[in-house]
């Protein structure tokens, strides 16, 4: 089967009766390059992490743009074997149909066997909209945080909201 196309997961979106808004503007690749953007659209942004773990099991961890994750202590609570690495770009467009750059939990939609496990940082949960790539990085989509778990759940995938462990001496009472 061929990945999704934009206009594709937008029909599903509105057949799941999600409201969504997008806004149109140049490719941006990393977190770093899009904050002057991500200026002008309302509510949360993300950073989205295609890993994999010693035995090949797939996690999309989808967390708060700025958001600091301890990627060394992250498999203990994702309960993946041995530390994480990410996906190659290869097993990314295989999973997900997405290019890196583009990494989306609305990639999702293209993963039909449900072989990757969601976690979503409850940081990035508590804003209303929550934005994300529809499948290309030349845009932004914004949908409520209960209707993402909506479409997450219609793709077969159900969700692990989480706080997600951060690098040591990034305590903000510090």
């Amino acid at each position: 089967m061929s990945a999704a196309t934009p206009e594709e997961l937008f029909a599903l979106l509105d057949r799941l009766g999600i409201a969504h808004a997008t806004v149109a503007h140049e490719p941006v690749h990393r977190v770093s390059e899009s904050r002057d953007l991500k200026a002008g659209i309302p509510g949360g942004h993300s950073k989205n992490l295609f890993l994999k773990d010693k035995r090949g099991r797939l996690f999309l961890v989808v967390a708060e743009a700025e958001a600091r994750i301890d990627l060394k202590r992250l498999h203990g609570p994702l309960g993946a074997t041995g530390r994480l690495s990410f996906g190659s770009p290869d097993l990314l467009y295989e999973r997900l149909g997405v290019r890196p750059g583009s990494v989306t939990p609305f990639g999702l939609v293209n993963d039909r066997d449900g072989a990757v496990a969601v976690i979503l940082d409850a940081g990035l949960m508590a804003h209303d909209p929550v934005n994300f790539h529809p499948l290309h990085n030349g845009a932004t989509t914004a949908v409520a945080p209960g209707d993402l778990i909506r479409f997450l759940e219609a793709t077969g995938h159900t969700p692990r909201v989480m706080a997600l462990p951060e690098p040591p001496g990034t305590d903000e009472a510090e």
